[in-house]
């Protein structure tokens, strides 16, 4: 197989958590207790020890290959759509780093339960909801649009408007499923109390960031 074809099929593991992870957020809109229950039983699946090592295995690969494919093509790239499929490669493999360090941390070091709450407590500790605001929401857009991406190259023989449609519904869908989880996590659809003990590391953070600026 080669480099790309390698990199489509982790991509299929990855979107196919990706998408159970993104239902499990949006169960929360029903409430914190309804998304917690969703994680109980998604749990038993993707943290058997084998299935977490293929998908660490298979996030690892994407953020290398997915940064060398934009790369080797930043001079040579031309038109909208190759352009977008780049720029939300990249921020995708930018979350993915992030995101996964920032729960191995959180389960090792913290010992914390990384659900809803630790999700949330970001949002909930001025003044870092003005990142995670757009940390989440692009991560989920940008998910949303590469495989938008990829179904408008899939329809290379198709007419301009079901291309155009191929990528546009997927873009709406992800602003739509982006701005919903953010809201969420932002206690803006129901009110959401956050434990002290989530909310204590970003506000250890935030204070000594505030000394170091004055």
């Amino acid at each position: 197989m080669t480099l790309r074809a390698i990199h489509r099929t982790s991509a299929m593991l990855i979107t196919a958590f990706a998408c159970l992870h993104i239902a499990n957020h949006l169960a929360s809109l029903a409430g914190v207790p309804a998304h917690i229950a969703f994680m109980d039983v998604a749990r038993k699946l993707y943290r058997q020890p084998a299935v977490e090592l293929l998908l660490l295995s298979c996030v690892a690969f994407q953020i290398g290959s997915g940064l060398w494919f934009v790369m080797r093509g930043w001079k040579s790239r031309e038109g909208t759509v190759a352009w977008l499929q780049a720029v939300s490669g990249a921020l995708i493999a930018l979350f993915l780093l992030i995101h996964v360090v920032a729960v191995i941390y959180g389960r090792t070091v913290l010992k914390l339960d990384t659900n809803f709450y630790y999700a949330a407590a970001g949002f909930h500790v001025p003044p870092n909801q003005y990142f995670f605001a757009p940390y989440y929401f692009l991560a989920v857009l940008a998910l949303f649009t590469h495989l938008g991406c990829a179904a408008y190259w899939q329809l290379e023989t198709a007419s301009s408007k079901m291309r155009t449609a191929a990528l546009a519904l997927p873009m709406l869908a992800g602003a739509t499923v982006a701005l919903l989880i953010v809201l969420s996590l932002a206690g803006k659809l129901r009110p959401v109390d956050i434990p002290a003990k989530y909310k204590a590391t970003y506000a250890t953070t935030t204070i000594a960031t505030l000394n170091h600026l004055r």
